[in-house]
């Protein structure tokens, strides 16, 4: 006989067994995905540009007043800004032209006075920079050129011209020598100074390796000397800017330093202001030029 068990319909149903966590999770319902606010785009901070740009404005500005102030008195002498603006302007606007041997436009002068200092700059650094790593490497040659080298260093540029003009009979070879001459002393010291502070470590490394002279240089001491050695090179190319321009005030013929003497025997006075900042200029290109150079042989920062 079999039994039938019948429920009441108020009964409560028997509860189900308990999920687990896991299962609560893949059971619950998805929530609805919430779009992500768009990022904000970051304020552009100036502050770096014109702490870059408004320092030199200022302090051309602070030129331009003072020479505006000096030139206003009555017996200065001097033009006005304005005056050597336009004078300016004058002058290049056409800087190549050829009116004679001794009439040339500024660009001749400025490109004949860079040649005379590439040859005579690029002398002393096929001299100086060897006979630096001489002198640093042997303790006899050291004490042998010091004293002459503290002897020579401080004369005068423009006491060796009247040696050159005696020794080479002409004014552009004499006017190279001065450069060469003046321009050999940093380049020797600085790299003679490098190379007696390679650590002797690794001089040591290299005499247990038994290394050759030739591999000593090239694998020890030029890599350790390079940065003392574009000190030397900045330091003797703004030398042979400063001489050349005094060189050629005194030997005459095409260059920066002849248009300069030649514009005060005129006495244009506009023109004189407007060699000035050209040199300045074309100083402060060379010097821009070899610390990009230096920049790339070296691992530190080159400042100006």
């Amino acid at each position: 006989m079999v039994a039938a068990v019948f429920h009441s319909p108020l009964e409560a149903p028997a509860p189900s067994p308990a999920l687990s966590p896991l299962a609560k999770a893949m059971t619950a319902p998805t929530p609805k995905a919430v779009a992500a606010p768009a990022p904000k785009k970051p304020a552009r901070d100036f502050r770096g540009f014109w702490m870059a740009v408004l320092p030199p404005l200022m302090g051309l500005a602070l030129l331009v007043l003072i020479w505006q102030a000096i030139a206003s008195t009555s017996d200065s002498g001097i033009p006005k800004p304005a005056e050597t603006w336009a004078q300016a302007v004058q002058v290049f606007s056409d800087p190549f032209y050829r009116n004679g041997p001794n009439d040339q436009g500024v660009g001749w002068n400025v490109l004949a006075s860079l040649q005379r200092v590439a040859i005579g700059f690029g002398m002393a650094a096929l001299v100086g920079i060897p006979a630096g790593f001489a002198i640093g490497r042997s303790v006899f040659l050291s004490r042998m050129f010091n004293p002459l080298i503290s002897l020579l260093r401080p004369v005068s540029p423009l006491a060796w011209l009247p040696i050159g003009l005696l020794v080479f009979k002409g004014a552009n070879p004499a006017a190279i020598w001065t450069i060469f001459i003046c321009s050999i002393w940093p380049m020797v010291i600085n790299t003679a100074v490098g190379v007696q502070r390679v650590p002797s470590d690794f001089m040591n490394v290299a005499r247990v390796l038994n290394l050759s002279e030739w591999k000593i240089f090239t694998k020890i001491l030029f890599p350790a000397v390079l940065p003392y050695m574009l000190t030397g090179v900045r330091l003797a190319v703004g030398t042979a800017w400063l001489v050349i321009v005094a060189a050629e005030m005194l030997t005459g013929g095409v260059g920066i330093g002849f248009w300069v003497w030649d514009e005060w025997n005129n006495l244009n006075v506009s023109s004189i202001i407007i060699a000035i900042f050209v040199i300045g200029i074309v100083g402060l290109l060379l010097e821009f030029a070899l610390i990009k150079l230096a920049s790339l042989f070296t691992f530190e920062e080159v400042k100006a």
